[in-house]
């Protein structure tokens, strides 16, 4: 039993001492679908930024992305000059990574484009994955958690045709349990919907 009386999964209370951060991103983000078009390109953002790093070094910059990136509004980043990139690699509070910073304006474009093709991100989304996600049953443990699925590969695929970068199926899979399109919850957690 943890201190505040919530079994969670392994994650967010694994490490030595539960960070915070890690805990409100579990007990009130992670797994929770997502509609608005903003906070879906923020996170896509975020979790592209994250390959190679921890999810945790993420989070303690996520409100400097935030700010260095304008609130993640994506026709605002598409627009983004190279006083900008420069400005972000200047930026001490975020990942100064080129290519993820190049990444990320120019995928900023691409959602665009998803979204005034299907009338939104999020209905682009729903076009590729359409079935409700599966949950976990009580038999399983965080080892039967998936790193990539048949479906993040096939978004992967997609969103790499339409000129995406560091959209890996790695990282899709993440995206997908960020925003709700699965739910990898574990049984014996508070937020387990079986």
């Amino acid at each position: 039993m943890r201190p505040d009386g919530r079994l969670r999964c392994w994650w967010p209370d694994g490490l030595a001492a539960a960070d915070p951060l890690m805990v409100a991103y579990h007990d009130d983000e992670w797994g929770v679908p997502v509609s608005d078009d903003r906070a879906l390109f923020e996170l896509l953002a975020l979790e592209s930024f994250q390959a190679g790093l921890s999810w945790a070094t993420i989070l303690r910059k996520r409100e400097a992305f935030r700010h260095a990136f304008a609130g993640f509004a994506p026709r605002t980043v598409a627009a983004f000059d190279g006083a900008d990139r420069e400005r972000l690699l200047a930026d001490a509070g975020i990942v100064r990574n080129r290519a993820k910073i190049d990444a990320t304006i120019k995928n900023a474009g691409f959602f665009l484009d998803a979204a005034t093709e299907h009338g939104s991100f999020a209905s682009y989304l729903a076009t590729l994955l359409p079935r409700p996600a599966p949950v976990l049953t009580s038999a399983h443990t965080w080892a039967d958690v998936p790193a990539t699925t048949p479906e993040s590969d096939a978004l992967s695929a997609d969103l790499r045709r339409r000129g995406f970068r560091f959209v890996g199926s790695t990282i899709v899979y993440a995206f997908m349990q960020s925003v709700g399109l699965v739910d990898d919850h574990l049984p014996g957690c508070f937020r387990y919907r079986g």
